[in-house]
């Protein structure tokens, strides 16, 4: 069973987390949507109150998060949250009215580089169990990606009350080598896509492109001035400047 909280009024907007999160780290974006839609905070599985998960796969999870709602809903999702989004929109297509992602990918096409970061995330997570999340997230934090975060959006109370078994699972289960790569299936996306990365986030600004191209015309990319990966955190009134007259353009404001 997933944990979800889900607080404003209108239509659902599913709002999923990054890696060593939980549903309270959403920050400033998601309150500021509660005005306009019933937001759907979900605990990501083996995060939160979301464990333990017994999905075998990545694409089993996704399952469970389609299951959250009976009807169309917009989902959100940052980095691990927007690929878990992604698997979402085209598996249960009748489940996604809209998608948006935040520093997402649809994987890693070549064989060899889901091999190579299989074995990372592996390596990764025995470090985390031997270390503790507390040491973890020190490291994890000091990323160049996530330089521009201020600190109370490092959520660091929520990241150190995961459990670190249940983390570790999620590197191995749910991390970017272990996902089937989606680029083929991109074209069979219906479901507009609003495409947003930070523009210090070189990597996914590309993977957007890449993706933006693949999915066709009802895709929009957008870069967030000043921003790194976690750009709904380090810049949330340029993503909503972004999100708000996107939502506006495809008729998906609440009347």
């Amino acid at each position: 069973m997933l944990a979800t909280t889900r607080r404003g009024s209108g239509p659902p907007l599913v709002f999923l987390h990054g890696f060593g999160q939980d549903g309270t780290c959403l920050g400033p974006v998601a309150d500021a949507l509660e005005a306009s839609y019933s937001v759907v905070r979900v605990d990501l599985p083996r995060h939160g109150g979301s464990r333990p998960v017994h999905g075998a796969t990545f694409e089993d999870d996704a399952a469970l998060l389609a299951a959250l709602v009976d009807e169309p809903a917009v989902w959100l999702g940052y980095s691990l949250g927007g690929r878990y989004a992604l698997r979402v929109a085209l598996d249960h297509p009748h489940r996604v009215r809209a998608l948006i992602t935040v520093g997402a990918s649809p994987g890693l096409a070549d064989e060899g580089a889901r091999a190579a970061r299989r074995a990372h995330d592996t390596a990764l997570a025995a470090e985390l169990v031997r270390d503790g999340v507390a040491r973890f997230f020190d490291a994890w934090l000091a990323r160049p990606m996530f330089a521009g975060l201020s600190e109370p959006m490092r959520f660091r109370a929520a990241r150190e009350r995961q459990d670190p078994a249940a983390l570790a699972a999620s590197l191995v289960h749910a991390g970017t080598g272990a996902m089937l790569p989606l680029h083929a299936r991109l074209s069979t996306l219906n479901a507009p896509a609003l495409l947003l990365a930070g523009a210090r986030d070189a990597k996914f600004v590309r993977e957007a492109e890449l993706m933006a191209r693949a999915i066709g015309a009802h895709a929009e990319v957008d870069v967030i001035d000043g921003a790194g990966h976690a750009a709904h955190l380090e810049a949330p009134e340029a993503t909503l400047a972004l999100v708000r007259p996107w939502l506006t353009r495809h008729d998906l404001t609440p009347r």
